[in-house]
């Protein structure tokens, strides 16, 4: 790695660190630590994608981007420093489409010193959560290179997820998958290049598709998000209590991928179902919206340590008062402007996230720096030295303060609501109840269809293997089960096991 690239990359994962509240990364190992390697990889937020699969990969990643970026002297001469190959779209400019075969030389160049390259094989950014159709582009290339250097190349799929786009100090998940085998298609592309062509991008995309959270219609994805909005509390309760388990044990994006397939799995079995429930969340969040609040305030009052909870936050929200005053008033302007700056700017929602980033990289350090300054020139050094360390822990403390007093200020909306429309309070509350009572049916429905059918593809020595038959049609804790296992065993295939994270000792 060259030294200009690493300095770069400390810089990016300084900033990724800053944004996102945590990166999770699944199966690095997959990529070669050495040898030519071509990753696919998804594109649902512009910049960011590029700088988080460059900052958790201790390998140069040398990317594939639009030669419009090249059109600035200044831009050109940094992203040619950074190694960035330039491809030329028809969208851009169709008179230069012929300078595409300079990219695929600048690729096998690349390739026959082992670099990695990384491709969108998407064409462009999407704000959509599921891949959209990939174009040829990544058969081309691996199967350009491999047609000369056979058994070289490490083709890899690359998932991100992100669990909000927009939202700062958010979570992202970024997933390798096994490699592609490109052997069996190279006989083929000898022989009908297209129909290789064709086969290998079918096969890259479904790669990609298994990396990401993934469901097959936007109306799909929408009720799923919903179903996971109310019922994530109570999954994420019972494994708190039954299982013992922590916040990081927790996988929150295997819990998003059991909700999107659950819901996937009874719209097509039970439609009408799927539509009654949809109708009766939109009602509920009708009612939230009419009375300003937040579906936590609802489950919170549900909650049995609710009170207990809501004398605690508000003595925590008195004491912590003035720090969050003073971490706000020194961090408000650079925190608020970025926000500002990327609604102004943004063009596509996958913008928003790559402007704010980029605005906050310039004024966090600009305000840091100005106030710094004057508090030198008021007080002298050690003033200033100690004024400047405690920027950053006095912004965090006035972000996680707002974040818990935006929770405290519903929860007393919903008192202040019970006390005043007692009737429309319950109302709410009831109407919370049975949508969670309709999901723990459903989330039973779903795990023993499941249950089934694996039982009815199970070899009868299989069954028997696990010393008890009614085993696999247990489920109590999860959307998504594994391979049938004795309930009495809780391995990698008990029910719990799709929505825990298993770490390292």
């Amino acid at each position: 790695m060259d030294p200009f690239y690493a300095v770069v990359r400390v810089i990016a994962r300084f900033w990724i660190w800053f944004f996102f509240e945590r990166v999770e990364v699944r199966h690095p190992e997959r990529v070669p630590s050495m040898g030519p390697v071509l990753l696919c990889i998804n594109h649902p937020n512009n910049l960011i994608d590029s700088l988080l699969v460059g900052s958790v990969l201790p390998r140069k990643v040398h990317y594939l981007a639009t030669a419009a970026l090249f059109r600035n002297p200044l831009i050109a001469r940094f992203l040619v420093a950074l190694g960035v190959i330039p491809v030329y779209r028809k969208a851009d400019d169709p008179d230069k489409m012929d300078r595409n075969m300079e990219m695929f030389a600048a690729c096998d160049e690349a390739f026959g010193r082992g670099r990695l390259i990384a491709i969108y094989p998407e064409g462009a950014t999407r704000a959509e959560a599921h891949v959209q159709r990939i174009k040829t582009g990544a058969a081309r290339i691996a199967l350009g290179y491999e047609a000369h250097a056979p058994e070289r190349l490490t083709v890899v799929a690359v998932g991100l997820s992100f669990e909000a786009r927009k939202r700062f100090r958010g979570r992202v998940l970024v997933s390798f998958g096994e490699p592609v085998d490109l052997s069996s298609y190279l006989a083929l592309y000898r022989e009908e290049p297209a129909k290789a062509l064709h086969t290998l991008t079918t096969a890259i995309q479904r790669a990609m598709e298994r990396e990401v959270v993934h469901v097959e219609r936007i109306d799909t994805a929408a009720l799923a998000r919903a179903v996971e909005a109310i019922y994530r509390g109570e999954l994420e309760h019972e494994l708190w209590e039954e299982r013992r388990l922590s916040d990081r044990q927790i996988d929150p994006f295997q819990l998003s991928g059991s909700f999107a397939d659950a819901v996937e799995h009874l719209r097509e079995r039970d439609p009408e179902r799927i539509e009654r429930l949809w109708q009766r969340i939109l009602g509920y969040h009708a009612g939230l919206a009419a009375h300003r609040l937040r579906d936590e305030a609802v489950r919170t009052r549900l909650e049995r340590t609710a009170e207990r909870q809501r004398v605690a936050r508000s003595w925590q929200t008195i004491v912590s008062l003035p720090l969050f005053a003073y971490g706000a008033a020194v961090n408000f302007l650079p925190y608020y402007l970025p926000g500002w700056l990327a609604r102004r700017m943004s063009r596509r929602q996958t913008d928003y996230a790559t402007i704010r980033l980029l605005a906050s990289v310039a004024a966090f350090p600009l305000f840091w720096s100005l106030e710094t300054s004057l508090v030198g020139w008021a007080g002298g050094l050690r003033w200033a030295l100690a004024f400047f360390l405690s920027l950053p822990l006095g912004g965090l403390i006035a972000y996680r303060y707002l974040v818990g007093t935006g929770r405290l200020r519903h929860q007393l909306r919903f008192g202040a609501l019970l006390l005043t429309r007692a009737q429309e309070a319950r109302r709410l509350l009831a109407e919370r109840r049975e949508l969670v009572e309709e999901l723990e049916r459903a989330r039973r429905d779903y795990a023993g269809g499941r249950e089934r059918t694996k039982l009815l593809n199970q070899t009868p020595a299989a069954v028997k293997s696990c010393g008890n038959a009614e085993a696999p049609l247990r489920s109590p804790h999860a959307f998504r089960t594994g391979t049938a296992r004795c309930h009495d065993h809780d391995g990698p295939g008990s029910p719990h096991a799709a929505s825990v994270r298993h770490e390292p000792p």
